[in-house]
């Protein structure tokens, strides 16, 4: 149970949409039920639409970006650093064989300081997704919620009359 600072702040959600939701049947491959005609003849807005809209507003966009600012040149950074651990452990054999101290090298040191910094970077992403991304994706994730319920309860409305 997680507190939920948005419109109620200090109350404690305890009907999270996505706890468990493999088990409810979602991405599982099942049928998908088609949009119904409402009144009008026209086809009734259904989660995609909600989806969409999600998709195309501001809020997602900044959540993606501040994703992208992070993951691109992180990636970028720790693939350039381990191709050059294995060019130099290739090409330069004699650099990479020096001793540092004792019997470890400079290959065992670089070697070490690959898993130094894949756990290092592996915080950091932690870090990042959760002081600057797990907010707003949180409170997009009610946005859709929200509105699913609400048309739930209008389909639901519509079929008692």
């Amino acid at each position: 149970m997680d507190k939920h600072d948005g419109r109620d702040a200090g109350t404690i959600r305890l009907d999270d949409p996505w706890y468990d939701a493999l088990a409810v049947g979602w991405g599982e491959g099942g049928e998908t039920v088609p949009p119904r005609p409402d009144a009008g003849g026209r086809t009734a807005s259904g989660a995609s639409d909600i989806y969409l809209e999600v998709q195309r507003s501001a809020a997602f966009q900044e959540v993606r970006g501040r994703y992208r600012r992070f993951v691109v040149p992180a990636t970028a950074g720790f693939f350039l650093w381990y191709v050059a651990y294995v060019v130099a452990a290739t090409t330069a054999p004699g650099l990479m064989a020096r001793p540092v101290f004792g019997p470890v090298n400079v290959a065992l040191l670089a070697g070490l300081g690959q898993f130094l910094s894949t756990f290092l970077l592996t915080w950091a992403y932690a870090r990042h997704a959760r002081l600057r991304r797990d907010r707003a994706a949180l409170d997009l994730r009610w946005t859709v919620f929200e509105q699913e319920r609400d048309q739930e309860r209008t389909g639901a409305r519509e079929e008692g009359r």
